[in-house]
């Protein structure tokens, strides 16, 4: 008879041993990972809410009073640059009767909740409460909107649902050291594209971090550019991974000019990576493409595909047109990974659908399989 494992629903102790064997010997994970809410849900818990996700640049709301609203697994919350320069991440509902105070996203030193007007500063702090006299002990100074844990990293606002989370610089100082001469901080977005996704994140994520797939789903377009066979991952050293992808060509494509102070082969390679659980950033020699992902339940999530260049290259001749080739080409490349995404879907909900075995150009799928097994509490072997 095969024991499932209780401490992560739906799988067994047979099928965790497989994926924790050596990359050489080892399977993806089973069909159940992607397709059960029950895993869903304990992944809300023991990883979403408890790591630090990329709400949104600086350069996004780089005027004081710009705010972003957003949904983080069941809270509504608002990124603000507040009066007094400082980014925050709080909660948007409103602390008298619950309704949310912000939608969507703008500029404002006051956010007036609609239902009863109650109104607050930039910081969260209750300014305004009309006809609350005769409410005994009630005191506006003491009311203010509950705070994320936010941290500033190379221009993001990260936030941390986890109050009590290690800050999240020194566990990706050597992913930041790898990646520096690209100077990420002084990037701006320049183009957003959206998705809805129906599919597990983690479908999303393991396509984006292996190219051993260009060669039948990329064949016409980044095949002739990065050979699979020519990818590689090195080794990690904490919650991220690093796949590397050489040009198949010497000279630098033709378009945008290059980052200032790459070195060569950088101006010309491309870099997929992924900062646990869902931090997608892919690196190319002339810009970065942030793929912002939001998981909304086992078999959905959205997408955002943020393009940011240095702020110096905005002035170029040209740059518009340019940019705008760029994101033709990603949206073009992206369709293709949707249509293979689709597929993948559909057969992991297929009956007789087990585990499958991993390339070695497959090891970013492996690392990050390891981690979730361990956020996840799998038992040891």
């Amino acid at each position: 008879m095969t024991m499932l494992i209780d401490r992560i629903p739906d799988l067994t102790a047979e099928q965790i041993a497989r994926v924790r064997q050596p990359l050489k010997n080892a399977y993806t994970l089973p069909p159940q990972a992607y397709l059960s809410e029950d895993v869903y849900a304990q992944e809300e818990t023991e990883i979403m809410r408890k790591s630090w996700l990329p709400l949104a640049r600086v350069d996004q709301i780089a005027e004081p009073g710009q705010y972003i609203s957003l949904d983080l697994f069941g809270q509504p919350v608002m990124v603000v640059h507040g009066t007094d320069g400082e980014f925050r991440v709080m909660s948007r509902v409103c602390l008298h009767r619950a309704a949310p105070i912000a939608e969507g996203d703008g500029k404002r030193k006051l956010f007036t909740c609609p239902y009863h007007a109650w109104s607050y500063d930039t910081t969260g702090q209750l300014i305004r409460a009309p006809l609350m006299d005769g409410a005994e002990g009630f005191a506006e100074k003491d009311c203010k909107l509950p705070q994320i844990k936010t941290e500033l990293w190379n221009g993001f606002i990260m936030a941390n649902l986890d109050l009590d989370a290690p800050s999240f610089a020194p566990q990706v100082a050597d992913y930041a050291s790898y990646f520096e001469k690209y100077k990420l901080e002084e990037m701006v977005v320049v183009k957003t594209l959206e998705f809805d996704s129906p599919w597990n994140w983690k479908v999303l994520v393991e396509n984006f971090m292996e190219a051993y797939h260009h060669i039948a789903t990329h064949a016409q377009s980044l095949e002739s550019l990065f050979h699979a066979r020519d990818s590689k991952v090195p080794d990690n050293s904490g919650p991220w991974s690093i796949l590397h992808m050489p040009s198949a060509h010497e000279e630098v494509a033709p378009g945008l000019p290059p980052i200032e102070g790459l070195e060569p082969w950088q101006e010309r390679d491309l870099f997929a990576t992924v900062m646990f659980p869902h931090f997608l950033l892919a690196f190319q020699g002339t810009g970065v493409a942030w793929y912002q992902v939001f998981p909304q339940a086992a078999d959905r999530m959205l997408l955002k595909i943020h393009l940011l260049s240095p702020k110096s290259h905005l002035a170029l001749d040209g740059f518009g047109e340019a940019a705008e080739g760029n994101a033709a080409l990603v949206s073009v490349v992206h369709h293709e990974d949707i249509d293979a995404n689709d597929k993948v879907w559909e057969g992991l909900k297929a009956p007789l659908t087990k585990q499958g075995r991993l390339s070695p150009l497959e090891k970013s799928i492996w690392q990050l399989n390891q981690w979730w097994l361990e956020k996840m509490n799998a038992p040891a072997e």
